[in-house]
């Protein structure tokens, strides 16, 4: 596997309860987007290293939904959520809920920017009940996941 040189931030805002990720991919916007949105590609990085990733249905467009599990250790954890607006190598609208917390429903906007010679700058945001909320999520562990899923995602995006 490599190792990028890119570094993944992850920032709470301290105005709103809203987490802000941004990272950078050497890999055209088109690219990065088709990994966000084909369920074959998604299983291969999402989530962190040790865990498998099934997808019990993805339908990437505008008034789709989408759910998925990740699997460790015979412990199952879902995720679900419906597309709001997406549009190709450019934005994806969604909500996100993990279904250990079913009240809990984030809204995540990821926007692609091309940054010309075959990178990509992903800003992802995802904006939660409140900062209790916020807080709670990334006490979880996420920023691992987060990370390691991107590292394998400059390898799937590298071939």
């Amino acid at each position: 596997m490599t190792t990028s040189t890119h570094e993944t931030q992850i920032v709470a805002d301290p105005d709103v309860p809203l987490v802000r990720i941004i990272r950078e991919f050497d890999a055209p916007p088109e690219k990065v987007f088709r990994a966000h949105t084909d369920p074959e590609l998604v299983v291969q990085w999402q989530g962190p290293n040790g865990m498998e990733a099934r997808i019990d249905h993805f339908d990437c467009r505008t008034g789709g939904s989408y759910r998925y599990v990740h699997i460790q250790d015979g412990e199952e954890y879902g995720f679900h959520g419906c597309f709001h607006e997406v549009r190709p190598d450019e934005l994806i609208v969604q909500t996100f809920t993990f279904e250990g917390v079913p009240d809990g429903v984030a809204l995540e906007k990821l926007v692609l920017e091309d940054l010309g010679n075959g990178r990509t700058r992903l800003t992802a945001t995802s904006l939660v009940d409140s900062f209790a909320d916020r807080d709670a999520f990334l006490a979880s562990g996420m920023e691992v996941g987060v990370r390691e899923g991107y590292e394998r995602l400059d390898a799937l995006l590298s071939r």
